[in-house]
């Protein structure tokens, strides 16, 4: 089944224009692409159903790095954006996807993350799987495999079971920090 994308650009005002609407990740692809030969301005694509972004481009570096990116790949559309927005109202910058598919081939336009999520619906092997290719293709960037009841997912760097939110949520701040805290301390000193 072929998901629905909306194709955005990002005015200088700050503001976002709908550029185009698209099915299927792979094409969805090929017009950012596009798009960012057309401007230097940032790009970037959401799902047209969940609003989760998917793919970014042409981001100026300095706003890149004022934010720790995760990149959740899930399996169950509705835990997948209720992580998300979890981890987003933590200050963090979330990028979501469905399945392994669809996350390798975002995962060729940005290759900038900090930590990496596989969800817990999907069969062990292809959990298994995609933690084996994050690991080749992404060496240095630690991954999460949040767990059903008795399974963990070799290669992973962390495991947590997936009906314990705190647990994993402790994981992703030892590894990142807290976006929240450091926002509210330079707000303070200014």
């Amino acid at each position: 089944m072929y998901r629905t994308y909306e194709i955005y650009e990002v005015l200088p005002d700050g503001s976002s224009q709908r550029v185009n609407v698209i099915t299927g990740l792979e094409f969805v692809k090929l017009a950012l692409q596009g798009l960012a030969k057309r401007t230097n301005n940032e790009c970037f694509a959401a799902d047209a159903k969940t609003r989760q972004i998917v793919m970014q481009i042409n981001v100026p570096r300095p706003k890149w790095r004022t934010t720790k990116h995760i990149f959740q790949i899930a399996y169950d559309e509705e835990r997948g954006f209720r992580r998300a927005e979890l981890l987003r109202a933590r200050g963090y910058g979330v990028f979501s996807v469905i399945g392994n598919d669809a996350a390798q081939i975002a995962l060729s336009t940005i290759q900038d993350f900090q930590l990496f999520i596989v969800g817990h619906a999907a069969p062990e092997e292809d959990r298994r799987e995609m933690v084996d290719w994050l690991k080749e293709q992404f060496p240095g960037v630690k991954i999460l495999a949040i767990n059903p009841l008795g399974q963990q997912v070799f290669g992973a760097d962390f495991n947590v079971r997936e009906n314990d939110p705190e647990r994993w949520l402790r994981v992703v701040i030892q590894k990142l920090g807290n976006p929240t805290i450091g926002s509210a301390l330079r707000h303070a000193a200014s």
